[in-house]
């Protein structure tokens, strides 16, 4: 089985124009989780989304999908996130399992709630990819050189721009091999984890690239705001 694991554990504000949580502000007319939502219903292939979500936030979700998308309620469940990113994830697939026994092939595509703006195509490649690959990450090539300083006051070094990419979501991968890597992580080598494919680049399991596009941007901020509401207008 194929599912979706929106990440919606946030409760960050950091917007300053709403104590909402940012991925449940309007873009348009809808709230930002349910554009994305609506991106993944699109994928017959997927049997299930499922979306985490800080546990003070579980009923205004659960709302939300009886409000927007009530006709697709069979393929959405509601769960409760974790304290960060990878225990979010780690919630999402206990629920999964719940739901229908986990298989060795059952994969899972991670994709933040605030990255309305996924294509279909993106989904499909993450799908394919992990059917193939031990993990899965979507990326953009650098378009701006990359400064790195160790100290945070001077250039340390300059690498080839050519060699880099810049991460985006999905990142996907079989449902019981993150489980497993994960578990299997110490306290330390959980501490320095930014996202779930550096389990397996730590584990050293091989990670392909699908394609992203620049127009998968992530609202974080005020600006990414005004943006994404200028993205939509031109749609």
């Amino acid at each position: 089985m194929i599912y979706a694991g929106i990440l919606a554990g946030g409760t960050g504000t950091r917007m300053g124009i709403s104590n909402m949580p940012k991925q449940f502000l309007e873009l348009g007319k809808k709230p930002i989780l349910i554009h994305t939502i609506e991106k993944f219903l699109l994928e017959p292939e997927i049997e299930k989304i499922v979306v985490g979500v800080h546990e003070d936030w579980v009923s205004h979700a659960e709302d939300l999908v009886e409000q927007y998308v009530s006709a697709f309620a069979d393929r959405i469940i509601i769960t409760p996130g974790g304290v960060d990113r990878n225990t979010t994830i780690e919630n999402i697939i206990n629920r999964i399992n719940e739901y229908k026994p986990l298989t060795d092939e059952d994969i899972i595509v991670t994709h933040d709630s605030v990255r309305p703006f996924i294509t279909l195509r993106i989904i499909k490649d993450n799908i394919c990819l992990a059917k193939e690959s031990d993990a899965v990450d979507t990326v953009v090539e650098a378009v701006d050189t990359i400064v790195e300083s160790t100290n945070g006051e001077y250039i340390s070094s300059i690498p080839n721009r050519a060699h880099y990419y810049q991460g985006q979501t999905p990142q996907s991968f079989k449902c019981l091999d993150f489980l497993s890597l994960y578990n299997s992580l110490d306290k330390e080598e959980k501490q320095i984890l930014t996202d779930a494919c550096k389990i397996f680049v730590i584990k050293g399991k091989k990670v392909a690239l699908a394609k992203g596009e620049y127009s998968n941007i992530k609202i974080t901020t005020v600006t990414d705001l005004k943006i994404a509401k200028s993205m939509l207008e031109d749609e």
